[in-house]
């Protein structure tokens, strides 16, 4: 069988399945033929590349292939996004659609291409690390600097005007992506109880923002730390721009490393970084770093309890694929664990917000930006890496849509005998000024 054989028999194919699920999207083959033939110029439709994207499916039909070949354009959507995708469900059942999809349409299809070799490239077949972290300073590094380090003109084509990397908070559920990242930092402050004169640890700061903002509004003198070297300079520059320099400190040092004392600390989307296995350490560290009378807000993503530890702590293709590529050294949580270790920890748990639909549109205004400006991304960082953001991000706000994982703020201070100190409601943390 030749290649026009092969290309008719998958063409039939695509086109048998189409039909019986009821589909609306298109497929461009290799050769430019398309299913169905008067396909229109602007359909949503499936792209592949070469017939060596069939044949190491077939091969090896896993996530990790699919990636494969997704970075390196070997499988694109034309006239949509991944969002598009997966709005694309069956109008018809499961058991309707077995019943009807022909075997041997299939199989007869599918067969011809089991010796066609896989072709290329393979972009990330040079990367085998996912394992999580050891909890040490230089592991912590590495793979911080991994994620980060990336180019600061990469995340400012689709970050905020401030440069936050973390979930935004809707006011509004059509807010844009400025204002969201303005209401949480807002809101972080709030839920701190920030007041002048006080002293502001931030555990994994970013590009500055929480602590520039904190001093600025609420007279507080921050310290920011990060093992990014990229962040920590843009932060510096910015708070000396600003005129904040004797009031906004960072340094490039790692969390369990920190020397002092706070009266609020904060950590924003770092706690998924160091692996279940050091949260003792991390939760130590801010027990030591925190007045007696501090608060600390913990905000993190976690993941659902299973039926046991055992259960949890197995991780799926996705999970792997994550720390393997986007976040080395990554491991999630789920909110029960976090909460005992908070109280294990010596400390009382006054407050947990889940903040999952607010994730599910940052995630999606992160995509939607990274997408718009496609062009000037891989010139900045190349292809793959674009083209894996905006899988990873856009992956995110469908998981949070579809409720696959959350993400709490957790306000906690040290367990003592008397009055917390905080107020009777939460009114106050939704007054306008």
């Amino acid at each position: 069988m030749g290649a026009k054989g092969r290309l008719k028999s998958l063409g039939r194919l695509l086109g048998h399945a189409r039909d019986v699920m009821q589909i609306d999207v298109g497929f461009i083959l290799w050769d430019g033929s398309t299913v169905p033939e008067d396909l229109a110029d602007d359909a949503f439709a499936v792209k592949l590349a070469d017939e060596g994207v069939v044949s190491s499916l077939m091969r090896k039909p896993r996530m990790e292939t699919l990636l494969n070949l997704w970075v390196s354009k070997r499988i694109d959507l034309v006239n949509g996004s991944i969002f598009d995708l997966t709005a694309q469900k069956p109008k018809v059942r499961t058991r309707e659609i077995r019943s009807k999809l022909s075997k041997w349409t299939a199989f007869n299809a599918l067969r011809k291409f089991l010796f066609v070799g896989r072709g290329g490239p393979w972009p990330l077949e040079d990367q085998s690390d996912d394992k999580t972290s050891d909890g040490s300073r230089e592991e912590n590094e590495k793979n911080i600097q991994y994620h980060y380090d990336v180019s600061n003109a990469f995340y400012a084509l689709w970050l905020d005007e401030e440069m936050v990397y973390t979930c935004g908070y809707c006011t509004d559920w059509d807010n844009d992506l400025d204002r969201m990242q303005r209401d949480k930092l807002e809101m972080i402050c709030r839920k701190l109880r920030l007041k002048p004169g006080e002293t502001m640890l931030d555990i994994g700061s970013g590009w500055g923002a929480l602590c520039i903002y904190a001093a600025q509004n609420y007279g507080v003198s921050t310290l920011g730390v990060t093992l990014s070297e990229e962040q920590i300079e843009y932060a510096k520059a910015k708070a000396e721009r600003l005129g904040l320099s004797d009031r906004v400190k960072f340094e490039l040092i790692d969390y369990a490393a920190v020397q002092g004392q706070f009266d609020k600390v904060v950590s924003v989307g770092m706690q998924e970084h160091i692996g279940l296995e050091n949260h003792p350490t991390y939760y130590g560290t801010v027990k030591r770093v925190l007045k007696p009378e501090g608060l600390f807000l913990n905000h993190a993503i976690t993941r659902q309890a299973r039926r046991d530890d055992k259960a949890f702590r197995k991780r799926n293709e996705e999970t792997k694929l994550i720390t393997k590529y986007i976040f080395p050294g990554g491991e999630l949580d789920h909110i029960g664990n976090t909460l005992v270790n908070m109280e294990r920890a010596g400390f009382e748990v006054h407050d947990v917000e889940d903040w999952r639909e607010h994730y599910q549109r940052t995630c999606r205004h992160w995509h939607d930006r990274l997408l718009a400006n496609y062009d000037a991304a891989v010139a900045e960082v190349g292809e793959v890496k674009t083209r894996m953001w905006l899988l990873y991000l856009g992956g995110c706000s469908i998981t949070f849509e579809r409720n696959g994982m959350k993400i709490y703020q957790t306000l906690i201070s040290h367990k003592r005998r008397g009055p917390s100190g905080l107020p009777p409601t939460r009114a106050d943390l939704y007054q306008d000024d």
